[in-house]
C-alpha cells in the first residue's frame, strides 16, 4: 500500500436522522512476541458484542504464540494474516486492513485490553463526523491513570527535543512545548487533538485506505503521528474520546527496549525530515536527527543504570 498517493475525497457520513445499517467494525492487531498480556488482549476482543470481525497480523510470533493464534481461526469473525515475517507495524497493519471488510477500522495494539463500549464508542465517533476523521481512545495504565501519549499536541522537533529531555516540564516559561497532555482536565466529550495514541484508534476503512494507510518507511512508533499530521493535512480531524477507554500495559514486548526505543528516535527523525518544507527546515532536521536518536537511545539506558544503582 503506498503510503505517499494523494489523497482521495471521502464519503460524508448518513445524514442525521436518515435510517441506516449498523456499521460493522473490524479490530485489526499485529502481533509479534507480545508476551504474557496477548491472551487477555485477544479474549477482550472477541468477547466484545460490538466487533463484527478481527483481523490477526502475525508477524513472527513463538511457536507456542503462531499456534494459539492459528486455533482461532476456528472463530468465524477472526481472519488470521501469517507468513509474511516481522516486517515491521505499519507494513503489518497495513497487510491487515488490506483483509478487513469493516466499515469501521479499529487498530489496537496487542498488549492492549478493551475496556467494556470502548468499541461501540469508537465507531459511535467516527459515524458522527461528517468526514475524514481519526478518533483515538483513553489510553490507561494498569492502575486507571491516564498514559503518556494517549493525547498530544504538535510534535515539532523544538518539542519533541524539550519534552524527550524533560526541560519543557522544568523550565519555567517552557511549558507550552511539553507534548504531553495526560495531565490536563479530561474533557466530558470528544474534543479536537493533534496527536492520539496508536494503542486504540478507529477510521472509516475507506478513509484509511484514501491517505494510502500507514506509511510503511516507519518501522516501529511514530507511524500514528505521522497518520495523524496526514490526517490534518487532508483537513480531517483527529479526535480524543475520553469514554472509549482501554487498558494499556506496555512493557511486556520481548524485544529489547533498547532496540524499542532506537526504532522510535529512528522514526522521529525521518518524521521530522519528512515534514520540512524549507531547505533551513531540511538541514535543521537532518542535523538534529542524531540528537533525536541518541536522546530516545539514552532513556532505556538511564533507566536501566537506575536500577542498577537501586
Amino acid at each position: 500500500m503506498n503510503s505517499l498517493a494523494a489523497p482521495r475525497q471521502f464519503e460524508s457520513a448518513p445524514v442525521a436522522g436518515v435510517p441506516h445499517p449498523r456499521p460493522t467494525v473490524s479490530v485489526v492487531m499485529v502481533v509479534y512476541r507480545t508476551g504474557e498480556s496477548l491472551q487477555h488482549a485477544l479474549d477482550c476482543v472477541l468477547a466484545d458484542p460490538a466487533v463484527s470481525e478481527f483481523v490477526i497480523v502475525d508477524n513472527g510470533s513463538s511457536d507456542g504464540e503462531a499456534a494459539r493464534l492459528q486455533g482461532l481461526e476456528r472463530d468465524l469473525k477472526v481472519a488470521l494474516v501469517a507468513g509474511q515475517g516481522n516486517v515491521g507495524f505499519a507494513r503489518g497493519a497495513n497487510l491487515g486492513a488490506a483483509r478487513a471488510s469493516g466499515d469501521i477500522l479499529v487498530f489496537l495494539n496487542p498488549d492492549a485490553f478493551l475496556q467494556p463500549g470502548c468499541i461501540a464508542e469508537l465507531a459511535r465517533e467516527v459515524e458522527a463526523q461528517p468526514g475524514l476523521a481519526l478518533v483515538g481512545g483513553r489510553v490507561l495504565n494498569a492502575d486507571g491513570t491516564e498514559q503518556r501519549g494517549a493525547r498530544r499536541g504538535e510534535i515539532t522537533p523544538v518539542s519533541a527535543l524539550l519534552s524527550m529531555s524533560g526541560l519543557a516540564k522544568r523550565v519555567p516559561g517552557w511549558g507550552r512545548f511539553e507534548v504531553h497532555w495526560e495531565d490536563q482536565a479530561l474533557p466530558a466529550e470528544a474534543v479536537r487533538t493533534p496527536t492520539i495514541s496508536g494503542a486504540c484508534f478507529a477510521m472509516r476503512r475507506e478513509a484509511f485506505q484514501g491517505l494510502g494507510g500507514f506509511d510503511e518507511g516507519f518501522f516501529l512508533h511514530v507511524e500514528d503521528v505521522d497518520l495523524c499530521w496526514r490526517v490534518r493535512e487532508a483537513g480531517g480531524e483527529v479526535l480524543f474520546s475520553p469514554r472509549a477507554e482501554v487498558i494499556h500495559i506496555g512493557g511486556t514486548s520481548q524485544t529489547s527496549p533498547l532496540k524499542v526505543e532506537f526504532h522510535k528516535g529512528v522514526g522521529l527523525a525521518r518524521y521530522f525530515r519528512k515534514r520540512a518544507t524549507t531547505v533551513g527546515q531540511h538541514v535543521a532536521a537532518w542535523l538534529l536527527s542524531p540528537l533525536v536518536v541518541g536522546l530516545a537511545v539514552a532513556r532505556p539506558l538511564a533507566r536501566r543504570a537506575r536500577g542498577r544503582a537501586s
